[in-house]
């Protein structure tokens, strides 16, 4: 009798799986479906509608992503490292705002949600007028650290937020018991709090990362057409008359980040609910 049970559970946990594994594949074949035709487009040298397929293939596209002169390999090293200090930056900015949110009850803590949200309500191009004054000012304008430091104004409420959810959830009676051990704050926050977090941290920098890979507002304000990343020769791109070229940059534009997703998406899962959901928040 146990036997018969014990294979209905396996049966119903292979089920269970294969389901999952179904639903999934389906998932990322609906996110895959849209691309479909950029990359037909990053290969077609003409494209005549009503033609089903391009009536001529060409490697232009390619080999437009490879060439100096186009200006893409350095807009594709600046935009990843913008992106990657602004995910940094944003994670140590937003460690001690999610703290503060997630573990501590205090009057007005409403309006700080709200004030730490605020940047994130108000349209972006209002608010970077308003900014742009302030960083040609302090000579930050035009300038790759100027693009970083105007970048954290929409990923930090993000990040802080991803991150005092994870507080909320958080047993600090691991920090009390280092502590109680001889353990400094820095280390407690080192070799204690970090090493639980880390889930969270990885998703808030990956919001982080998406969000300022894909920026692009706020870039030309501040960076002033001097700081070239690849949603700017995207934009421009789209306006000329060049569709392969259009198209192979988008699919540039799109690959690292749906790389990031994919390498990412076990956080994702049911079991980091804690970590991606509001939890006591």
């Amino acid at each position: 009798m146990s036997g018969i049970v014990a294979a209905r559970s396996h049966s119903t946990g292979f089920a269970t799986a294969a389901g999952r594994r179904l639903g999934a594949t389906l998932l990322l074949a609906g996110a895959l479906l849209p691309l479909l035709p950029l990359a037909v487009w990053a290969f077609a040298g003409q494209w005549r509608y009503p033609a089903l397929r391009p009536q001529q293939a060409s490697l232009h596209g390619l080999r437009l992503l490879t060439d100096p002169r186009s200006q893409i390999p350095q807009a594709l090293l600046t935009s990843t490292l913008i992106g990657t200090s602004v995910a940094i930056l944003a994670c140590v900015i937003g460690l001690p705002a999610g703290r503060a949110l997630g573990l501590y009850r205090f009057r007005g803590r409403r309006l700080a949600q709200f004030l730490l949200l605020a940047p994130v309500i108000v349209p972006g191009l209002a608010s970077a007028v308003g900014l742009q004054v302030f960083f040609i000012r302090f000579g930050l304008a035009d300038s790759a650290p100027g693009v970083v430091l105007v970048q954290l104004t929409p990923t930090v409420p993000y990040a802080a937020t991803v991150l005092a959810a994870a507080f909320a959830n958080l047993d600090t009676d691991y920090e009390r018991q280092a502590r109680a051990l001889g353990a400094g704050p820095l280390r407690v926050l080192l070799f204690v709090t970090v090493p639980l977090l880390r889930p969270a941290l990885v998703l808030a920098g990956l919001f982080a990362f998406l969000i300022s890979w894909s920026e692009y507002v706020l870039t030309l304000l501040i960076g002033g057409g001097q700081v070239t990343t690849l949603p700017l020769l995207l934009f421009a791109a789209i306006s000329s008359s060049d569709t392969t070229a259009a198209a192979a940059l988008a699919l540039l534009v799109i690959g690292p980040p749906l790389l990031l997703v994919l390498a990412s998406a076990r956080l994702l899962s049911a079991r980091s609910g804690a970590v991606v959901g509001m939890g006591r928040l």
